[in-house]
Protein backbone atom coordinates (compact mmCIF):
# COMPACT_ATOMS: atom_id res chain seq x y z
CA UNK A 1 0.00 0.00 0.00
CA UNK A 2 1.02 3.55 -0.18
CA UNK A 3 1.78 5.52 2.68
CA UNK A 4 0.22 8.90 1.62
CA UNK A 5 -2.79 9.97 0.88
CA UNK A 6 -1.82 11.94 -2.40
CA UNK A 7 -4.06 15.65 -3.31
CA UNK A 8 -1.71 16.80 -5.61
CA UNK A 9 -2.96 18.39 -8.47
CA UNK A 10 -0.70 16.89 -10.94
CA UNK A 11 1.25 15.30 -11.40
CA UNK A 12 -1.37 13.24 -9.45
CA UNK A 13 -1.82 10.43 -7.61
CA UNK A 14 -2.45 6.86 -9.86
CA UNK A 15 -5.04 4.30 -8.72
CA UNK A 16 -2.97 1.45 -6.42
CA UNK A 17 -3.52 -1.35 -8.72
CA UNK A 18 -2.12 0.67 -11.85
CA UNK A 19 1.13 1.24 -10.46
CA UNK A 20 1.51 -2.58 -9.22
CA UNK A 21 0.40 -3.23 -12.51
CA UNK A 22 3.54 -1.17 -13.73
CA UNK A 23 5.79 -2.42 -11.32
CA UNK A 24 5.13 -5.87 -12.20
CA UNK A 25 5.50 -5.33 -16.24
CA UNK A 26 8.34 -2.76 -15.98
CA UNK A 27 11.20 -5.80 -16.99
CA UNK A 28 9.29 -7.33 -19.19
CA UNK A 29 6.17 -6.32 -20.70
CA UNK A 30 4.35 -9.53 -22.40
CA UNK A 31 6.90 -11.85 -22.25
CA UNK A 32 9.26 -9.89 -24.36
CA UNK A 33 12.20 -9.96 -22.19
CA UNK A 34 12.20 -6.12 -22.30
CA UNK A 35 10.52 -3.03 -20.64
CA UNK A 36 7.73 -1.42 -22.37
CA UNK A 37 10.35 1.87 -22.48
CA UNK A 38 12.98 -0.25 -24.46
CA UNK A 39 10.32 -1.60 -27.15
CA UNK A 40 9.48 0.04 -30.66
CA UNK A 41 6.43 2.40 -30.72
CA UNK A 42 6.11 0.70 -34.42
CA UNK A 43 6.51 -2.91 -32.93
CA UNK A 44 3.18 -5.08 -33.14
CA UNK A 45 2.98 -5.39 -29.28
CA UNK A 46 2.74 -1.49 -29.15
CA UNK A 47 0.60 -0.57 -31.71
CA UNK A 48 -1.76 -3.26 -30.31
CA UNK A 49 -1.69 -1.79 -27.35
CA UNK A 50 -2.63 1.94 -28.68
CA UNK A 51 -5.21 0.72 -30.14
CA UNK A 52 -6.83 -1.03 -27.82
CA UNK A 53 -6.31 1.96 -25.06
CA UNK A 54 -7.70 4.56 -27.93
CA UNK A 55 -11.13 1.96 -27.91
CA UNK A 56 -11.61 1.93 -24.67
CA UNK A 57 -11.07 6.11 -24.49
CA UNK A 58 -13.93 5.71 -27.06
CA UNK A 59 -15.84 3.56 -24.99
CA UNK A 60 -15.78 5.19 -21.71
CA UNK A 61 -16.71 8.95 -23.12
CA UNK A 62 -18.97 7.30 -26.26
CA UNK A 63 -16.85 9.14 -28.78
CA UNK A 64 -18.88 8.96 -31.82
CA UNK A 65 -16.88 7.59 -34.89
CA UNK A 66 -16.60 11.04 -37.13
CA UNK A 67 -13.98 11.75 -34.45
CA UNK A 68 -10.36 11.63 -34.43
CA UNK A 69 -8.07 10.31 -31.22
CA UNK A 70 -4.93 11.75 -30.89
CA UNK A 71 -2.24 11.22 -28.54
CA UNK A 72 -0.01 13.67 -28.66
CA UNK A 73 3.13 15.49 -26.51
CA UNK A 74 3.74 18.70 -25.22
CA UNK A 75 0.92 19.23 -22.66
CA UNK A 76 -1.69 21.76 -22.95
CA UNK A 77 0.38 25.06 -23.92
CA UNK A 78 1.53 22.95 -26.41
CA UNK A 79 -2.77 22.98 -27.38
CA UNK A 80 -2.72 26.74 -26.90
CA UNK A 81 -0.77 27.38 -30.14
CA UNK A 82 -1.86 24.41 -31.82
CA UNK A 83 -5.83 25.02 -31.58
CA UNK A 84 -5.30 28.33 -33.35
CA UNK A 85 -2.83 27.01 -35.78
CA UNK A 86 -5.51 24.41 -36.53
CA UNK A 87 -8.94 25.35 -36.49
CA UNK A 88 -8.75 29.22 -37.78
CA UNK A 89 -9.83 28.00 -41.18
CA UNK A 90 -9.38 31.19 -43.17
CA UNK A 91 -10.89 33.60 -40.14
CA UNK A 92 -9.13 36.18 -38.33
CA UNK A 93 -10.65 36.23 -35.40
CA UNK A 94 -11.66 33.40 -32.34
CA UNK A 95 -13.77 33.56 -29.08
CA UNK A 96 -12.19 32.96 -25.83
CA UNK A 97 -13.31 32.94 -22.28
CA UNK A 98 -11.69 34.30 -19.52
CA UNK A 99 -12.52 32.28 -16.02
CA UNK A 100 -8.92 31.56 -14.66
CA UNK A 101 -4.79 31.23 -14.95
CA UNK A 102 -5.43 29.09 -17.84
CA UNK A 103 -7.78 30.31 -19.81
CA UNK A 104 -5.73 33.41 -19.75
CA UNK A 105 -2.13 31.69 -20.79
CA UNK A 106 -4.41 30.35 -23.68
CA UNK A 107 -5.88 33.51 -24.70
CA UNK A 108 -2.56 35.87 -25.13
CA UNK A 109 -0.86 32.37 -26.55
CA UNK A 110 -3.60 32.21 -29.40
CA UNK A 111 -3.05 36.29 -30.14
CA UNK A 112 0.01 35.07 -31.88
CA UNK A 113 -1.97 34.29 -34.26
CA UNK A 114 -5.26 35.88 -34.69
CA UNK A 115 -7.43 38.39 -33.00
CA UNK A 116 -8.65 37.39 -29.94
CA UNK A 117 -12.30 38.30 -28.94
CA UNK A 118 -12.24 37.95 -25.02
CA UNK A 119 -16.42 37.32 -24.46
CA UNK A 120 -16.70 37.49 -20.85
CA UNK A 121 -13.74 37.74 -17.97
CA UNK A 122 -14.06 37.04 -14.73
CA UNK A 123 -10.58 38.42 -13.72
CA UNK A 124 -11.95 41.60 -12.03
CA UNK A 125 -13.54 38.74 -9.55
CA UNK A 126 -10.28 37.08 -8.88
CA UNK A 127 -12.10 34.31 -10.57
CA UNK A 128 -14.06 33.40 -8.14
CA UNK A 129 -17.02 32.92 -10.73
CA UNK A 130 -17.70 32.53 -13.72
CA UNK A 131 -19.58 34.80 -16.35
CA UNK A 132 -23.22 34.20 -16.81
CA UNK A 133 -24.02 33.27 -20.53
CA UNK A 134 -25.96 36.50 -20.57
CA UNK A 135 -22.92 38.81 -20.28
CA UNK A 136 -20.99 37.67 -23.34
CA UNK A 137 -20.31 38.99 -26.12
CA UNK A 138 -19.52 36.58 -28.77
CA UNK A 139 -18.16 37.53 -32.30
CA UNK A 140 -20.47 35.94 -35.05
CA UNK A 141 -17.22 36.21 -37.11
CA UNK A 142 -15.28 34.08 -34.91
CA UNK A 143 -13.69 30.18 -35.86
CA UNK A 144 -14.22 28.74 -32.54
CA UNK A 145 -15.17 29.14 -29.41
CA UNK A 146 -12.63 28.25 -26.53
CA UNK A 147 -13.18 27.58 -23.03
CA UNK A 148 -11.50 25.88 -19.84
CA UNK A 149 -13.75 23.73 -18.29
CA UNK A 150 -11.81 23.15 -15.25
CA UNK A 151 -9.21 25.85 -13.59
CA UNK A 152 -7.26 24.09 -11.41
CA UNK A 153 -5.18 26.87 -10.06
CA UNK A 154 -8.33 28.86 -9.54
CA UNK A 155 -10.67 26.15 -8.58
CA UNK A 156 -13.83 26.67 -10.50
CA UNK A 157 -15.50 24.73 -12.67
CA UNK A 158 -18.22 25.11 -15.24
CA UNK A 159 -21.19 23.05 -14.04
CA UNK A 160 -22.00 22.32 -17.75
CA UNK A 161 -20.88 22.84 -21.02
CA UNK A 162 -21.53 26.47 -22.81
CA UNK A 163 -24.39 26.05 -25.20
CA UNK A 164 -22.26 27.03 -28.51
CA UNK A 165 -24.02 25.73 -31.39
CA UNK A 166 -22.61 28.19 -34.72
CA UNK A 167 -19.44 27.80 -34.05
CA UNK A 168 -17.11 25.01 -33.34
CA UNK A 169 -16.70 24.97 -29.52
CA UNK A 170 -12.82 24.12 -27.66
CA UNK A 171 -12.15 23.12 -24.56
CA UNK A 172 -9.43 22.39 -22.32
CA UNK A 173 -10.25 19.60 -20.27
CA UNK A 174 -7.00 18.86 -18.69
CA UNK A 175 -8.11 18.11 -14.92
CA UNK A 176 -11.64 17.19 -15.64
CA UNK A 177 -12.28 14.99 -18.72
CA UNK A 178 -13.26 11.37 -17.53
CA UNK A 179 -14.28 12.53 -14.16
CA UNK A 180 -17.89 13.36 -15.19
CA UNK A 181 -19.96 12.40 -18.43
CA UNK A 182 -19.74 15.03 -21.40
CA UNK A 183 -21.80 14.65 -24.36
CA UNK A 184 -18.82 14.59 -27.05
CA UNK A 185 -21.06 15.53 -29.75
CA UNK A 186 -21.30 19.20 -28.79
CA UNK A 187 -17.57 19.88 -28.91
CA UNK A 188 -15.39 20.41 -32.21
CA UNK A 189 -12.20 19.49 -29.98
CA UNK A 190 -11.83 19.10 -26.32
CA UNK A 191 -7.76 18.53 -25.45
CA UNK A 192 -6.38 17.30 -21.74
CA UNK A 193 -2.34 16.58 -20.44
CA UNK A 194 -3.25 13.29 -18.98
CA UNK A 195 -1.19 13.88 -15.83
CA UNK A 196 -4.39 14.43 -13.92
CA UNK A 197 -7.36 11.94 -14.18
CA UNK A 198 -5.89 10.17 -17.31
CA UNK A 199 -2.55 9.20 -16.43
CA UNK A 200 1.10 10.64 -16.34
CA UNK A 201 2.76 13.54 -17.18
CA UNK A 202 3.96 12.98 -20.95
CA UNK A 203 0.47 12.43 -23.09
CA UNK A 204 -2.04 14.92 -24.00
CA UNK A 205 -5.21 13.53 -25.86
CA UNK A 206 -7.07 15.46 -28.45
CA UNK A 207 -10.20 14.25 -29.06
CA UNK A 208 -11.24 16.39 -32.89
CA UNK A 209 -14.32 16.02 -35.18
CA UNK A 210 -12.73 15.32 -38.51
CA UNK A 211 -14.25 18.30 -40.91
CA UNK A 212 -11.84 20.20 -38.71
CA UNK A 213 -9.30 18.80 -39.62
CA UNK A 214 -6.75 19.08 -43.37
CA UNK A 215 -6.69 23.22 -43.00
CA UNK A 216 -4.06 24.49 -40.83
CA UNK A 217 -2.20 27.42 -41.27
CA UNK A 218 0.56 27.39 -43.66
CA UNK A 219 3.21 28.62 -41.45
CA UNK A 220 2.39 25.57 -39.16
CA UNK A 221 5.07 23.04 -37.91
CA UNK A 222 4.43 19.47 -38.82
CA UNK A 223 4.53 18.81 -35.52
CA UNK A 224 1.96 21.15 -34.66
CA UNK A 225 -0.30 19.96 -37.50
CA UNK A 226 -3.71 17.68 -36.16
CA UNK A 227 -4.18 16.29 -39.33
CA UNK A 228 -0.65 14.82 -40.02
CA UNK A 229 -1.14 13.28 -36.47
CA UNK A 230 -4.39 12.18 -37.34
CA UNK A 231 -3.44 10.26 -40.58
CA UNK A 232 -0.07 8.70 -38.86
CA UNK A 233 -2.26 7.30 -35.92
CA UNK A 234 -0.69 9.52 -33.54
CA UNK A 235 2.65 7.89 -34.55
CA UNK A 236 4.12 10.67 -36.60
CA UNK A 237 7.91 10.76 -34.57
CA UNK A 238 8.65 8.64 -31.71
CA UNK A 239 5.72 8.17 -29.33
CA UNK A 240 5.76 8.84 -25.58
CA UNK A 241 5.46 4.85 -24.87
CA UNK A 242 5.38 4.47 -21.12
CA UNK A 243 3.17 7.30 -20.58
CA UNK A 244 0.94 5.93 -23.14
CA UNK A 245 0.59 2.80 -21.44
CA UNK A 246 0.15 4.16 -17.91
CA UNK A 247 -3.30 5.77 -19.99
CA UNK A 248 -4.37 2.02 -20.96
CA UNK A 249 -3.81 1.06 -17.34
CA UNK A 250 -5.52 3.86 -16.05
CA UNK A 251 -8.64 3.90 -18.59
CA UNK A 252 -8.90 -0.22 -17.55
CA UNK A 253 -9.52 0.65 -14.11
CA UNK A 254 -11.87 2.95 -14.35
CA UNK A 255 -13.49 0.75 -16.46
CA UNK A 256 -13.36 -2.21 -13.59
CA UNK A 257 -14.85 0.66 -11.18
CA UNK A 258 -17.87 1.09 -13.43
CA UNK A 259 -17.02 3.55 -16.00
CA UNK A 260 -17.31 7.77 -16.38
CA UNK A 261 -20.74 7.42 -14.60
CA UNK A 262 -19.69 5.72 -11.97
CA UNK A 263 -16.68 7.60 -10.99
CA UNK A 264 -18.64 10.93 -10.99
CA UNK A 265 -20.84 9.95 -8.88
CA UNK A 266 -18.50 9.21 -6.43
CA UNK A 267 -16.28 12.52 -7.03
CA UNK A 268 -19.54 14.55 -6.37
CA UNK A 269 -19.84 13.12 -2.95
CA UNK A 270 -15.91 13.55 -1.89
CA UNK A 271 -16.34 17.45 -3.38
CA UNK A 272 -19.69 17.42 -1.39
CA UNK A 273 -18.32 16.28 1.98
CA UNK A 274 -15.01 18.63 1.56
CA UNK A 275 -17.36 21.59 0.56
CA UNK A 276 -19.66 20.83 3.53
CA UNK A 277 -17.17 20.56 5.82
CA UNK A 278 -15.57 24.19 4.86
CA UNK A 279 -18.37 25.78 4.85
CA UNK A 280 -19.12 25.10 8.70
CA UNK A 281 -15.16 25.98 9.59
CA UNK A 282 -14.75 28.73 11.62
CA UNK A 283 -10.60 28.46 10.41
CA UNK A 284 -11.23 27.32 6.90
CA UNK A 285 -12.94 29.15 3.39
CA UNK A 286 -13.70 28.87 0.21
CA UNK A 287 -14.38 31.77 -1.97
CA UNK A 288 -15.41 30.40 -4.76
CA UNK A 289 -19.60 30.97 -5.59
CA UNK A 290 -21.21 27.53 -5.19
CA UNK A 291 -22.40 27.05 -8.27
CA UNK A 292 -19.19 27.11 -10.02
CA UNK A 293 -17.04 25.52 -7.72
CA UNK A 294 -14.68 22.58 -8.63
CA UNK A 295 -15.40 19.18 -7.90
CA UNK A 296 -11.30 18.40 -8.75
CA UNK A 297 -9.71 21.11 -7.15
CA UNK A 298 -10.67 22.26 -3.48
CA UNK A 299 -8.66 25.87 -3.38
CA UNK A 300 -9.18 27.04 0.35
CA UNK A 301 -7.59 29.43 2.74
CA UNK A 302 -6.84 29.53 6.82
CA UNK A 303 -8.63 32.52 7.86
CA UNK A 304 -5.09 32.82 9.87
CA UNK A 305 -2.45 32.92 7.37
CA UNK A 306 0.25 32.68 10.42
CA UNK A 307 -0.95 28.89 10.39
CA UNK A 308 -0.41 28.00 6.84
CA UNK A 309 3.30 26.75 7.42
CA UNK A 310 2.23 24.84 10.16
CA UNK A 311 -0.84 22.86 8.35
CA UNK A 312 1.54 22.12 5.48
CA UNK A 313 4.03 20.55 7.85
CA UNK A 314 1.22 18.79 10.24
CA UNK A 315 -0.40 17.41 7.30
CA UNK A 316 2.46 15.95 5.93
CA UNK A 317 3.40 13.97 9.12
CA UNK A 318 -0.24 12.73 8.95
CA UNK A 319 0.74 11.31 5.46
CA UNK A 320 -1.13 14.20 3.78
CA UNK A 321 0.63 15.23 0.56
CA UNK A 322 0.49 17.78 -2.00
CA UNK A 323 -2.09 20.50 -0.39
CA UNK A 324 0.34 23.78 -0.86
CA UNK A 325 -2.16 26.07 -3.08
CA UNK A 326 -0.38 27.54 -6.07
CA UNK A 327 2.14 30.06 -6.15
CA UNK A 328 0.12 32.60 -7.55
CA UNK A 329 -2.92 31.97 -5.07
CA UNK A 330 -1.46 31.16 -1.92
CA UNK A 331 -3.97 29.38 0.23
CA UNK A 332 -4.27 25.46 0.41
CA UNK A 333 -5.62 23.04 -2.53
CA UNK A 334 -6.78 19.83 -2.11
CA UNK A 335 -6.94 17.80 -5.77
CA UNK A 336 -9.40 15.23 -5.97
CA UNK A 337 -9.26 13.43 -8.99
CA UNK A 338 -10.52 9.85 -10.21
CA UNK A 339 -7.82 7.99 -7.94
CA UNK A 340 -8.24 10.31 -4.89
CA UNK A 341 -10.60 8.01 -2.50
CA UNK A 342 -13.57 8.80 -0.24
CA UNK A 343 -11.29 7.37 2.37
CA UNK A 344 -8.93 9.96 1.54
CA UNK A 345 -10.92 13.05 1.61
CA UNK A 346 -12.29 11.64 5.52
CA UNK A 347 -9.23 11.89 6.28
CA UNK A 348 -8.28 14.85 5.36
CA UNK A 349 -11.51 15.86 7.08
CA UNK A 350 -10.19 14.44 10.33
CA UNK A 351 -6.80 16.41 10.33
CA UNK A 352 -8.86 19.87 9.35
CA UNK A 353 -10.88 19.27 12.18
CA UNK A 354 -8.42 17.91 14.83
CA UNK A 355 -6.19 21.22 13.57
CA UNK A 356 -8.78 23.66 13.94
CA UNK A 357 -9.45 22.17 17.30
CA UNK A 358 -5.88 23.23 18.12
CA UNK A 359 -5.94 26.49 16.26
Amino acid sequence: MTSAYNFNAGPAGLPESVLQQAKAELLDWQNLGASLMEISHRSSEFMAMARETEQDLRELLNIPDNYKILFLQGGGRSQFSMVPLNLLRGKTTADYLDTGMWSSMALKEAMRYTHVNIVASSADQQYRTIPKPSTWYKNPDAAYFHYVDNETVNGNECPTPPNITDVPLVCDMSSNLLSRVIDIKKFGLIYAAAQKNIGISGVTIVIVREDLLGDALPITPMMFNYTLHANAHSLLNTSPTFAWYITGLVLKWLKEQGGVQSIEKINAQKAKKLYGYLDNSSLYENHIEPTYRSRMNVVFKLKDENLNASFLVEAKAAGLIGLKGHQFIGGMRASLYNAVSAQAVDALIAFMREFERKA
